[in-house]
């Protein structure tokens, strides 16, 4: 397994590599701000072996009471916004991808401060350096990726692409180009989506971020 997901999973959860079928951990990380300065009071990540949920640390009593009745996430899951103090959240399962070696791809973008003027307003709460596909006659904005800077050791990509921009393979390239620059600043890039989101998973793929069978889940993101 890569040093840097190992990394990057024992920082982000509080605990990596899961030692059972799923581990219910408390990580005082869950307490704090997050990438875009909010909580995110439950996360996980599962192999096709084992995996592990991190939850606030007052929280993992009851979560592993609940988790012993049926040993279903599916059936815990739910339930788990509420126990963290979030029941307001609902929950997600999202497939969970990384790479090492994205495509070579040629890049379609250009990085700018997310607070640029002309940077699409979805990509502010990124901060830092966003990647922005513009067209170059009209100066249109046609696809852009967020990085979610989740640790020193790993990098969530984001990507959107205009209603008007779609099928011209802008995402993947745009996806690939972020991924090279991640690997160039020391950190691993990794990229999630819905399991039902066929589009998503064909950038992914097209991008260099195998289906490796894993999955992430955990309490939605606040809007």
């Amino acid at each position: 397994m890569e040093r840097w997901l190992v990394e990057h999973l024992s920082h982000w959860l509080g605990g990596w590599p899961a030692v059972t079928e799923l581990d219910i951990v408390g990580a005082d990380v869950r307490d704090h701000p997050g990438w875009d300065g909010k909580i995110h009071p439950a996360i996980g990540v599962s192999s096709p072996e084992a995996g592990v949920l991190s939850l606030p640390p007052h929280a993992v009593t009851a979560a592993t009471k609940l988790y012993a009745e049926d040993r279903d996430l599916a059936v815990l899951g739910p339930r788990v916004p509420a126990l963290a103090g979030f029941p307001e959240r609902g929950w997600f399962t999202a497939v969970y991808r990384w790479t090492t070696h994205p495509e070579p791809l040629p890049d379609a973008g250009t990085w700018m401060a997310a607070d640029a003027p002309g940077v699409p307003d979805w990509l502010l709460p990124f901060g830092g350096d966003v990647l922005v596909a513009m067209d170059p006659a009209t100066g249109e904005h046609l696809a852009g990726v967020g990085i979610k800077r989740h640790d020193a050791y790993g990098r969530e990509l984001a990507v959107v692409t205009a209603p008007q921009a779609r099928g011209r393979g802008l995402a993947r390239r745009l996806v690939a180009q972020a991924a090279r620059r991640v690997l160039d600043e020391g950190a691993l890039p990794t990229y999630m989506h819905d399991p039902a989101n066929r589009a998503s998973a064909a950038v992914a793929e097209a991008a260099g971020f195998p289906d490796r069978g894993w999955f992430a889940f955990g309490a939605a993101e606040a809007r």
